[in-house]
């Protein structure tokens, strides 16, 4: 292979993986308590699941909300994924609910009192990132990787293919030429399926789901197309595989493409920045991109718990900049205000949106008319062109 040629991998998981599901159970709790609209809310929430055990644990500050609530919640968000299973049911699993109010510790940090802005929920580093490889100005392997997994999720939801089960995992594998995605190279979907369906059968139940993702001569030889390669998955989700909160950092945002602070997003409010600032950092990086200043984008912002300001606000255009970096962070700055209150306010991020982003993916998304992945709108294209006219 030469030079300027090479291939790169990007994995995505579905809503079934038992990761997911507790993303899906933490950010659904997250809605139930931004539902009261009480600005002064707050949720750490953490889950994991086993064969037939949910565990829900963490902090929380906002209406009363009985243990038998949150049971409902999470059997709730279970039944909507598609378990009903032997090894994990919505209705059969035992739910243990440990939540606990906020430490007061950290509640005086991130509280305005006086002249004090909202702080930071937490100190950290978060990165946003922006390309030109597909329209959704999103990185190619992890789109078409999530895209896969939508596409089986209609049709297990619809009842078109009622073998399929609720875990499933997919791989893209690209090659690029010049630094431009040309197609795929080896495509990897493993997903489960019922006991009366074999490997053949499988394989051909996902393949139209494949080519009608990738784009016309993107399909990857035959002999790289690999379905359920053990040959068998009939046992999945929390029944096969422990999960966690926040464990699929990587494909909740660029399959790798580009850089991560550490901070999952499933579970927190948005005064937590791991969440709220990594969405203001992809709308920022989104809309530079958008606004022709650049090909590629990356931003940092960094924060310490309790201060509003960003420490600092970094871009990086990978050489494929139309501005000065130093002139487009001023810029970026001038546009958004970058502290917790200004992101929350400005992304309108206090509702109930969060659940249904728990699983492919929290960017590449198109906004909905309630506010949903609000961090995906392009508003900013032209103050930015202005700034460089």
């Amino acid at each position: 292979m030469a030079k300027d040629e090479y291939l790169f991998t990007s994995e995505s998981v579905s809503e079934g993986h038992p990761d997911k599901v507790c993303d899906r159970i933490s950010d659904a709790i997250v809605d139930a308590y931004l539902s009261s609209e009480d600005p002064n809310t707050r949720v750490a929430c953490e889950t994991l699941t086993t064969t037939n055990l949910i565990v829900i644990a963490g902090e929380t500050r906002g209406p009363e909300m009985p243990s038998g609530h949150i049971e409902e919640i999470a059997r709730s968000a279970v039944r909507d994924i598609g378990y009903e299973q032997s090894g994990f049911h919505w209705q059969n699993a035992r739910v243990e609910v440990y939540l606990h109010n906020q430490s007061p510790d950290i509640a005086q940090g991130v509280d305005a009192d006086g002249n004090k802005d909202v702080g930071a929920g937490d100190q950290g580093i978060m990165f946003g990132y922006a390309c030109r490889e597909t329209e959704a100005l999103m990185p190619a392997p992890i789109y078409y990787s999530h895209e896969i997994l939508r596409s089986l999720a209609e049709v297990r939801h619809s009842g078109a293919e009622p073998g399929l089960g609720p875990d499933s995992k997919s791989q893209v594998t690209l090659k690029y030429v010049d630094g431009e995605p040309v197609g795929a190279t080896s495509v990897v979907v493993s997903t489960q399926h019922g006991a009366e369906l074999d490997q053949d059968s499988v394989r051909e139940i996902v393949r139209p789901h494949v080519q009608n993702v990738l784009p016309d001569g993107w399909m990857c030889p035959e002999d790289e197309f690999y379905v359920n390669p053990t040959g068998r998955f009939v046992v999945g989700g929390p029944d096969g595989d422990a999960g966690l909160t926040g464990r699929k950092i990587i494909v909740d945002t660029y399959g790798g493409a580009a850089p991560h602070g550490g901070g999952a997003f499933s579970g927190k409010d948005p005064s937590k920045v791991d969440r709220s600032a990594a969405y203001a950092a992809r709308y920022l990086a989104k809309n530079v991109v958008a606004a022709g200043l650049a090909d590629k984008c990356t931003i940092q912002l960094a924060y310490a718990i309790g201060v509003a300001k960003p420490l600092s606000v970094y871009v990086d255009t990978r050489g494929t900049g139309k501005v000065d970096e130093v002139k487009l962070s001023k810029a970026l700055q001038e546009v958004m205000d970058l502290t917790p209150r200004g992101i929350r306010d400005q992304l309108d991020l206090v509702k109930p949106i969060y659940a249904r982003t728990s699983a492919y993916g929290h960017f590449g998304r198109q906004p909905d008319t309630d506010g949903g992945f609000s961090w995906e709108r392009t508003d900013l294209v032209d103050d930015l062109r202005a700034a460089f006219a």
